[in-house]
């Protein structure tokens, strides 16, 4: 039987991010994607047109929807826009079970359009962080959620362990914002850390990055990885995304999801 995820995001309208990006990943992963969509947003690769927060309560009845038919197992968050929905979702997780929750911190676009409200920060570190089987954040994400300055590994190892303080059973800090080679992520179950490393992917289609490889996570956990193995399984099949993504619109466009799948878009059923 095929598992089955559950992706709690913001739809993005040019398909490379949000609830686009996580349908693709768990697909591209043979894994069935479910979804709750908490905003529309009207962007592209360039930028961030317009956005369009959901009401609470159609957020609370697409989780409670789709938990009451399908076994979830696993989910992640994504864009959750305000304190509101964050408290809501925080609540409608505990409510329907769900335990295998990776939370993607959403703050900013790529674009640099910002997609949390300012005084939603504090809900998402009360309320989303404690239930949290891993948690995600990307370096400038880690810095307001900690209150630390990050530039270097040691700082990076500092926000671990302060994010694993606020109740997230295992840390994921995405070190993409630093220099150099390799692109070097952090991983920290509570007890030791791990780096996980990769090559430096030099591309203008990074759109979608920190989608991608959650949901990926996601995907990997479905099929029975360790919180580890799904970290280091995700980004080994991001890089390969980025490796192979295609130069599409004229921003940041979107990483490859589909690279890994043998496909012939001339087959006949």
């Amino acid at each position: 039987m095929r598992p089955v995820a559950l992706t709690i995001a913001g739809s993005d309208s040019g398909g490379g991010a949000g609830i686009q990006a996580d349908l693709k990943a768990f697909s591209a992963l043979g894994v069935f994607g479910t979804s709750a969509i908490t905003a529309i947003t009207a962007q592209n690769t360039v930028g961030v047109d317009a956005v369009e927060v959901l009401s609470a309560a159609i957020v609370r009845q697409q989780i409670q929807s789709v938990t009451a038919d399908f076994t979830i197992a696993a989910a992640k968050t994504g864009m959750l826009a305000n304190a509101e929905i964050i408290a809501t979702v925080a609540d409608t997780v505990r409510q329907t079970g769900i335990t295998r929750l990776v939370a993607d911190t959403v703050m900013v676009s790529k674009s640099g359009h910002r997609l949390l409200a300012a005084d939603a920060e504090t809900a998402m570190r009360d309320q989303l962080l404690p239930l949290a089987f891993i948690v995600t954040p990307n370096l400038p994400e880690a810095e307001v959620l900690t209150g630390l300055r990050i530039t270097d590994l040691p700082a990076m190892h500092e926000a671990a362990r302060r994010l694993f303080s606020l109740g997230a059973k295992h840390v994921l800090v995405k070190g993409g914002h630093l220099e150099g080679q390799p692109a070097v992520d952090l991983f920290f179950d509570g007890t030791s850390f791990t780096e996980l490393s990769a090559d430096r992917i030099e591309t203008k289609s990074t759109h979608g990055t920190g989608c991608t490889l959650s949901a990926a996570i996601v995907a990997y956990l479905c099929r029975g990885k360790s919180p580890l193995e799904a970290c280091r399984s995700a980004k080994q099949y991001l890089t390969g995304a980025l490796k192979n993504a295609e130069p599409l619109g004229h921003g940041h466009g979107p990483v490859n999801h589909f690279w890994n799948c043998a496909t012939d878009i001339s087959a006949k059923p």
